[in-house]
């Protein structure tokens, strides 16, 4: 296995490098998917309503049932908003933090090629959202 060649410092650093990597693409595609939902997917009433007639149709639900799914939904569209609202704030931290971390971890050459693969990981991301 490749990690067994090199040091254990080094190991760490690769360690440590993947997390960040993993931590800021799932952060940058979490912040994607909210861009494509802002500017031009199906807005949130459009996808509740298909979602809805979907399981009208197929649970053959009464008008009973479909009034209290409709609350269900609404009722946990408005938690997971208020989540994500408030995550938001330590999620930024948080990205913020390991861009530190990082940037004393690497050398200045290796920061400006790891800030350089970013950018173009989220542009890649925004070209998919973007179709």
């Amino acid at each position: 296995m490749m990690l067994e060649k090199i040091g254990s410092k080094a190991r760490w650093q690769v360690r440590v490098a993947a997390t960040v990597i993993f931590l800021l693409g799932f952060a940058a595609g979490a912040l994607a998917l909210n861009a494509y939902r802002a500017w031009g997917g199906p807005n949130d009433a459009a996808r509740g309503q298909d979602r809805f007639e979907q399981l009208v149709k197929e649970l053959q639900l009464d008008e009973g049932q479909q009034t209290q799914v409709r609350q269900i939904f609404g009722d946990t569209r408005e938690q997971l908003e208020a989540l994500r609202k408030e995550s938001e704030p330590r999620v930024k931290e948080i990205r913020r933090q390991a861009d530190e971390r990082m940037q004393k971890t690497l050398t200045a050459e290796q920061w400006q090629k790891f800030q350089k693969l970013m950018e173009e990981r989220s542009a890649r991301r925004r070209d998919r959202g973007a179709r």
